[in-house]
């Protein structure tokens, strides 16, 4: 359960050295985004700060991967301020919502983990992920104008081009150009500075330099904002941040709506989840490692825990700050703990400095980071190769924009799992010939096959189950009655992998209609574990005909000796 001595027992000086520079690569990253995303969820700055402390110390624990690294991220940032704005929390209720949300998630993960249920996360569908982040990418993006331009905006997205318009003419000019100036600042780091930097200096040298450049800008805007005076010429500013950490607590059920928080904190869980997972996976294949993914929804679940009664908000894994722990060096779990030492102490030391820090500068920092998660590569890729992934995608990314993050995610799934039942209720079948000289067979339709008037070869390209048993009831009664010569017909279930109790049943079905008409029923090629449960069915007792190892053996048995073979179609 705790993976500490697999890493520990290895750890030596080099070991140290590399992680204590990823760690202070990746605090001084951490510190502007976590206040970032802190306001990003309608959260004060240090919920932030306190959410990358001790959940980064409880998942280097219990976690099994070696260099994920784990805080608030956009997404669940956004989550977090749409439930808990649906619920229409002020106050000191609002703080106290996030920190349910947390502590509820992390029981959900938890849950799953101690009874192995990471496959849940596979029922949200790629397609649907991607369509989500992309809408909450723009609705990230929505949500800090007001920070940006300084005026106040609708939260609605359908209202926003109006009172934006109106409202144009309000914008202060010294936010405006604060932002203007972050932006640019932002975004040349990520393209023309990079370039710069990589003639003169060592890749990963580099690419350092620009993780790091949020926090210069961060550091910068304070110095101005003190030197210019930001605050008298109209430029918000982060409020005041308590220096020290917060004391462990619990939040106050009886005053908070916590069964409206139950489905709010599911989504939360299964999609910081699934988030993480695949940061994980990706950076561990890399090395060549492995993560569990039992043993990383217990280690999100304590870390969402202890984020919980820290005073913090819901985190899992980050993309940005994950890729930076590991192209910084990162070799154990050991360099995100050192990462949390040091935001403690900015968190004892500099907190207060960071009241000077303009909202803009963090609304730009947000922005810029999530500019990445809109991807129109995935729509083009999805439309082409798969319609119906297609419209699950831009079902979750509509409905997302418009109905908000819940109603989105939920749809998404929803419409995945209906189309899914739509196609496996239809399954795809052929008719399958002899190549002739050899064993194998295939679809009379795409190859030139031999076939036999007596004997029919059907192949089911799916498991058979209540949905699509009828399916395969209809489609032999409608072969048989176009063969006055079939003697037998032969089910090769090479793509079977489960026949439910209703498929079952339509089996026995088939078998009694056959044999009534003349015509013996045959199975070939049954995989085992649908063998197992077959035996502990009657239909095998029942069955007018054989279970055949192969088909090219049924073939044989059963068909004519002194036969014409007919050529198939060629398509």
């Amino acid at each position: 359960m705790i993976p500490v001595p697999g890493w520990a027992k290895e750890y030596n000086r080099n070991t140290l050295t590399q992680d204590g520079a990823a760690a202070l690569i990746v605090t001084l990253m951490l510190i502007p985004q976590s206040l970032a995303y802190a306001m990003l969820a309608g959260l004060p700055p240090q919920a932030g700060l306190y959410a990358s402390i001790l959940p980064l110390v409880i998942y280097g624990l219990f976690g099994s991967s070696r260099t994920l690294s784990v805080g608030p991220v956009a997404v669940l940032s956004l989550m977090t301020a749409a439930t808990l704005g649906q619920l229409s929390l002020q106050g000191v209720h609002y703080i106290e919502g996030a920190l349910a949300l947390a502590l509820l998630s992390g029981g959900w993960l938890l849950l799953f983990g101690l009874l192995r249920l990471g496959f849940v996360a596979h029922f949200i569908s790629h397609s649907v992920m991607s369509g989500f982040i992309s809408a909450s990418a723009v609705l990230i993006t929505l949500s800090q104008l007001r920070h940006l331009l300084g005026i106040s905006l609708p939260g609605e997205i359908w209202q926003l081009p109006g009172a934006l318009f109106a409202r144009l003419g309000e914008v202060p000019v010294a936010t405006l150009a604060v932002s203007a100036v972050s932006l640019a600042m932002l975004v040349w780091a990520r393209g023309g500075l990079k370039k710069i930097l990589l003639r003169v200096l060592r890749p990963a040298v580099a690419t350092a330099l620009v993780r790091l450049m949020p926090a210069m800008v961060v550091v910068a805007a304070i110095v101005l904002s003190g030197w210019l005076q930001f605050e008298q010429a109209g430029v918000a500013l982060v409020q005041a941040i308590p220096a020290g950490l917060p004391s462990l607590s619990w939040p106050d059920w009886a005053e908070l709506p916590w069964r409206e928080l139950m489905l709010p904190s599911l989504l939360l869980a299964l999609v910081g989840f699934v988030e993480s997972v695949s940061i994980g996976q990706t950076l561990a294949a890399r090395r060549r490692q492995r993560i569990v993914p039992n043993r990383e929804l217990i280690g999100l679940g304590l870390a969402n825990l202890s984020a919980g009664v820290s005073g913090g908000m819901p985190v899992t894994g980050g993309f940005a700050r994950s890729v930076v722990n590991f192209d910084a060096g990162a070799q154990t779990p050991a360099a995100g703990i050192y990462a949390a030492a040091g935001i403690t102490l900015a968190g004892l030391w500099f907190a207060p400095w960071l009241s000077g820090l303009p909202q803009a500068v963090l609304a730009a920092t947000i922005v810029v980071s999530v500019l990445g998660l809109f991807d129109w590569h995935q729509f083009v890729h999805t439309w082409r190769y798969s319609h119906a992934d297609f419209s699950a995608l831009c079902a979750t990314f509509l409905l997302t924009l418009l109905a908000g993050v819940e109603a989105g995610l939920m749809s998404g799934i929803l419409v995945s799992l209906l189309l899914h039942l739509y196609h496996s209720h239809r399954p795809h079948w052929a008719e399958v010939g002899r190549i002739a000289g050899t064993e194998h067979f295939r679809n009379r339709l795409r190859h030139r096959v031999e076939l036999q008037p007596s004997l029919l070869c059907l192949r089911v390209d799916e498991s058979l189950y209540f949905a699509n048993a009828g399916q395969l009831e209809d489609i032999i009664a409608t072969l048989v009655s176009q063969r006055p010569g079939l003697r037998h017909l032969v089910l090769q279930c090479t793509a079977v992998n489960r026949i439910d109790a209703s498929a079952l049943d339509s089996l026995l079905m088939i078998n009694e209609r056959l044999a009534l008409a003349g015509v013996d029923f045959h199975l070939a090629e049954v995989k085992g574990p649908v063998m197992d449960r077959l035996e502990r069915s009657e239909l095998l007792q029942q069955l007018s005909g054989q279970v055949y190892l192969t088909l090219y053996q049924a073939w044989q048995d059963l068909g004519e000796t002194d036969f014409e073979p007919e050529a198939g179609a060629v398509n």
